[in-house]
């Protein structure tokens, strides 16, 4: 069952279970695989659809925090609904011990050993680690690493 099938299949049956908030987050994941679809080949790959949904998990995790320091907490809730929505549909996340290893792992390869070779880890993590991992941990795990 490709992606698209299984949205269509969960927004069928949030349609029949009434659930108008998790129905409303599926067919925004839905338009936006669409719009992919009609500016590109018309075909959406799984890989292309996870950047897309992890995107607007992405979105969603920002919003949310700034609605939390805004002291907006009845808009900060509906935010985390929806990015908990949308992180059932994403892989699981690597821990972040299992990055630091990575990070390790990667200094060796390169033979990195001052801050300033951060571009040439990240340019080899960022590869291996995409949809594993937050972009943001990663680089701040290498500059801790580099920095020892």
């Amino acid at each position: 069952m490709s992606f698209l099938e299984k949205i269509s299949a969960d927004i069928k049956t949030a349609m029949l279970a009434k659930d108008k908030e998790k129905l409303a987050v599926i067919r925004d994941i839905k338009s936006k695989l669409m719009l992919e679809a009609t500016s590109g080949s018309g075909e959406v790959s799984d890989e292309a659809a996870m950047k897309i949904v992890m995107k607007l998990h992405k979105q969603r995790t920002e919003t949310h925090q700034l609605y939390v320091e805004q002291g907006r907490e009845d808009l900060a809730t509906e935010e985390k609904f929806q990015a908990e929505i949308l992180e059932s549909y994403l892989p699981k996340m690597m821990s972040e011990d299992e990055v630091r290893a990575e990070v390790q792992a990667a200094i060796a390869t390169t033979g990195a050993t001052a801050p300033s070779d951060m571009g040439k880890v990240m340019g080899i993590l960022s590869g291996k680690l995409a949809g594993k991992a937050d972009g943001k941990l990663i680089a701040q795990l290498v500059k801790e690493e580099l920095a020892k």
